[in-house]
Formats: C-alpha cells, sequence, structure tokens
C-alpha cells in the first residue's frame, strides 16, 4: 500500500502555491506510506541548460563536486543544495560531459534530469522529506508526489519514489507488476538503464522507450495497458504534461478533481480537500484501463 498524489496547474496564478499545495497532499497520506517519501516539481528552467537532479549521503559536500566539474567552456555549473540533493544546471551541450564526470563519483547518484524537472527522495515520514527540502517553498506548473509502504524491496532512498528514466519524464506508482523482469531485462536490450530492482522503475523505464520511438504520453500509456502486467496507478509528469493510468480492474483507490484553475489527483479524497475550490471542483473516480492527459502545450 502506498499513497500518490499529483497536480497540474491550469491557473499561471497558483504557480507560487504549487509546493504548499503539494506538501499538504502528501503528508495527508502518510499512514499509506510512513517509510519514505518523494517528489517531483517542475518549476522554471532556464533556455538551452538542463538540471541533474543528484543525491548523496547527508552532508555531502556538492559545492565542492560543482567546482570540481569545471565546464570546458569555463566555470562551475550553478549548483542548489537541498539536504541530501542539488540540483545542478548545466548547458545542454555540456550534460555528457558533466555525466561522464559524474560517473567518477559513486557515493552521487542522478535521481533524474531534464529542463524543468526536479526530483528529491528519502526514508522518513512525508511530513519530514517535504521539510527537510522545502517543498512548500517551492514554486512550479505541477508536480506529482509518493509515500511508500515497502513491499517489495527494501526501505532505502533508492528505492523511493519518484522513478525517472528519460528528460523530464517521471513516475509514481501504487501497485505491482507481475512481469517487471521479463521487461527490466527487454529493455536493458534496447539501452535503458536501470540503477534499482523496483518494479515502479521498469514502469518508468517503459513510458521512456515508448516516447523516445516517437509516442506521446497518452499513447505510452495506452500502450502499458497491453505490456504491463499486475495492479497499478500511475501518474506521470512530463515537462508540459500531467497523466493518471489505473489498471484495467482498478485495483487501487484514485480520485481525482478538476476545477478551471488545476487538475488534482490523489489515492484517497481526503488528499485533496484542503485544495482552493474543491467544493466547487469535478470529482470523480477514473475510469479503469482509462488513459487521462493534461498538456500545457495544447
Amino acid at each position: 500500500m502506498c499513497g500518490i498524489v499529483g497536480l497540474f496547474l491550469k491557473d499561471p496564478k497558483l504557480e507560487p502555491d504549487l509546493g504548499a499545495m503539494l506538501a499538504s497532499m502528501l503528508c495527508v497520506m502518510t499512514d499509506r506510506g510512513p517509510d519514505s517519501a518523494g517528489f517531483a516539481v517542475y518549476g522554471d528552467g532556464a533556455p538551452g541548460h538542463v538540471k541533474l537532479s543528484l543525491r548523496a549521503a547527508e552532508g555531502y559536500d556538492f559545492q565542492g563536486l560543482a567546482n570540481s566539474l569545471s565546464l570546458s567552456s569555463g566555470g562551475a555549473p550553478k549548483v542548489a543544495v537541498r539536504s541530501t540533493h542539488a540540483i545542478i544546471e548545466v548547458p545542454v551541450a555540456h550534460e555528457a560531459e558533466v555525466r561522464a564526470a559524474l560517473a567518477a563519483h559513486p557515493d552521487v547518484a542522478v535521481v533524474g534530469a531534464g529542463a524543468r524537472m526536479e526530483i528529491f527522495k528519502e526514508i522518513g515520514l512525508p511530513r519530514d522529506v517535504a521539510g527537510r527540502f522545502g517543498l512548500e517553498g517551492m514554486r512550479g506548473t505541477h508536480g506529482i508526489g509518493h509515500t511508500r509502504m515497502a513491499t517489495e524491496s527494501a526501505v532505502t532512498t533508492a528505492g523511493a519514489h519518484p522513478f525517472s528514466t528519460g528528460a523530464d519524464q517521471c513516475l509514481v506508482h501504487n501497485g505491482s507488476l507481475s512481469n517487471h523482469n521479463d521487461l527490466r531485462r527487454a529493455l536493458r536490450r534496447e539501452g535503458i538503464a536501470f540503477a534499482t530492482d523496483n518494479d515502479s522503475e521498469v514502469a518508468a523505464g517503459y513510458l521512456t522507450w515508448r516516447m523516445r520511438e516517437g509516442a506521446s504520453l497518452g499513447a505510452a500509456l495506452e500502450a502499458g495497458l497491453k505490456d504491463l502486467d499486475g495492479f497499478f496507478t500511475f501518474v506521470v509528469g512530463t515537462e508540459s504534461g500531467f497523466g493518471v493510468l489505473r489498471d484495467p480492474i482498478a485495483c487501487k483507490p484514485a480520485v481525482m478533481a478538476e476545477t478551471d484553475r488545476y487538475v488534482a489527483f490523489g489515492s484517497e479524497y481526503r488528499a485533496l480537500v484542503d485544495l482552493p475550490g474543491i467544493a466547487q471542483a469535478k470529482v470523480f473516480e477514473p475510469e479503469p484501463a482509462t488513459v487521462y492527459f493534461w498538456d500545457r502545450a495544447q
């Protein structure tokens, strides 16, 4: 059992409040997953740059790391440190160079990358995880979150959600996949890399593969109904989009709310009750085997 939440803003006036709204939703789901928590926020991005979300042990010298990654064009990457994580921003043209340099630091993990996406996750109660990374003060257009009750693997930071295997794409998952080992082997042959044995990371890798082949997020989720076997509810983020999918029998609980200002998802309705205008929202249970997708580009 896990708790998942997602928030997609239609009204730009709400963007400064995204983090506070998402934090409230996440913390309400604590009793569905007190082991660990994580979230992804899609905020501002600099044209021609990519953000690398890094994770290391408590007290790691991320500024020193950034200084050691002096770019061939001159200067060190921009770095923003939040507890055990840091966001390093580099020109797209230097991403491969920086990743190669980071490979020499096995104590640092790259947990996500993208023009706008920032990922943070840790062991602990959702309230504590949100607090240590300052989620309430973050702004953005959309975000997703997860509270974990580990059932298929150890309680580790690496095993916490969200999982990201592609640029600006990440996923949170409530449920379990029965064919993830076969899929993992097949996706590795397609060049998709995995850092854990978590079945949810395989789902993220599957979507990355489909989207790399030219599918939209909606089309990739639709294909997943045929290829992903098990019980699942996915909430997925991309640079400009937000999607939801439940398995064909809708095994896991899910509720959504939509107004002219936002779309929100929660494993339970109580995650949504503090959102502005919720009394006037269209509240509904997403249908099984049905792709729901919103995109700012449309």
